[in-house]
């Protein structure tokens, strides 16, 4: 007979008590570090495991600090943190559609992201030009990706949020920005098409100390008002009428998440480009590691910190060239869009 799980209260805060979840998550979260610390030691210079650690902790020495501190920890700690964020964006998408193929790269945020950026690149002077000068093409694919998910949103709210129709309405607008990039592709200088084709596969390469603390400052600002929401997440998954009847204002919290959800992946967009399928992945592998019937917030950032971080670890060890990191991503989230649709479509019969 199968029991549920104790619930726990803090004063004012309850909440319920998983081992399996929490046990997971410290994992998860370790296993993150390790692949952290593995990644800043491979190279042309290596550098061992336990001098690694010891130079995290200041008490390496100048040489590791230079080459470590200065040289390869801001590419890392970019994709420990644009895989968090991703794996936070998915996980909140997909759980407001209850629909595990919801994600910023089905819904078209990283597309939008993608079209804002491309068109910066290739269009010379005029309005282009002052753009990139005056707020970066980083801040400028962010609006790209914000304005796209609101334009989706908007477009599928029809009294309340269907899943199905939010997928729909975002393949379609997908499919819309990718021709815009395609078309803005084939019409560009050659030089700036080739400028652009390095950001559009999505790249940690020559990651740069200030992009880092952008990217982790913002990323650390919307989890925080993720962390102040996600209480009422679980309700999203009901029925509207039901979640009214909870006490709980939809609406509201729906749309407040959604925004963190755009914002977060507009921010790893903005940090290392439209890197594919880590806000597809992460929270269907921390769901199933989890035993939970929703992608779990927190195992889903530390899920996608670590896919991203293995993945940038193969892109540079595993042949003799270095590869974008969005080749590797592209090559696992391929086959696992995939296994998904095969199994709604075995389900579904």
């Amino acid at each position: 007979m199968k029991t549920s799980a104790p619930g726990v209260r803090l004063g004012s805060v309850s909440f319920v008590w998983r081992p399996w979840m929490v046990l997971v998550t410290l994992l998860l979260a370790v296993a993150a570090f390790v692949v952290l610390c593995l990644s800043i030691g491979a190279g042309d210079f290596p550098i061992g495991l336990p001098q690694v650690v010891t130079t995290l902790l200041g008490r390496g020495e100048q040489v590791d600090e230079f080459v470590i501190m200065d040289l390869r920890m801001p590419r890392a700690l970019a994709g420990l943190v644009v895989g968090t964020a991703l794996g936070v964006s998915g996980a909140i998408t997909q759980s407001i559609a209850r629909n595990p193929l919801a994600s910023p790269d089905i819904l078209g945020i990283t597309g939008g992201a993608s079209a804002v950026a491309v068109t910066l690149v290739t269009v010379s002077g005029g309005a282009a030009a002052t753009i990139v000068s005056s707020v970066g093409l980083s801040a400028a694919a962010l609006a790209g990706g914000l304005c796209t998910g609101l334009l989706v949103y908007f477009l599928a709210w029809r009294r309340g949020i269907n899943g199905l129709r939010l997928i729909l309405i975002g393949i379609s607008v997908s499919a819309v920005m990718e021709a815009i990039t395609t078309w803005l592709l084939v019409t560009a200088d050659i030089r700036d098409v080739a400028r652009a084709q390095v950001w559009l596969v999505g790249s940690l390469n020559d990651r740069s100390w200030g992009e880092v603390w952008v990217a982790l400052w913002c990323t650390l600002a919307l989890l925080a008002v993720v962390a102040c929401v996600a209480p009422h997440l679980r309700a999203l998954q009901l029925d509207d009428d039901v979640v009214t009847g909870l006490g709980v204002r939809h609406s509201r919290v729906r749309a407040v998440l959604l925004l963190c959800a755009v914002l977060l992946a507009g921010v790893a967009v903005s940090a290392a480009g439209p890197v594919p399928f880590v806000a597809l992945v992460a929270p269907q592998v921390a769901m199933r590691l989890t035993r939970h019937s929703a992608p779990p917030l927190v195992a889903s950032g530390l899920t996608g910190a670590l896919l991203l971080t293995c993945a940038d670890l193969v892109a540079r060890t595993a042949l003799p060239i270095t590869l974008p990191v969005g080749v590797v991503t592209a090559a696992i989230g391929g086959p696992f869009l995939v296994y998904l649709l095969v199994r709604a479509n075995l389900r579904a019969r």
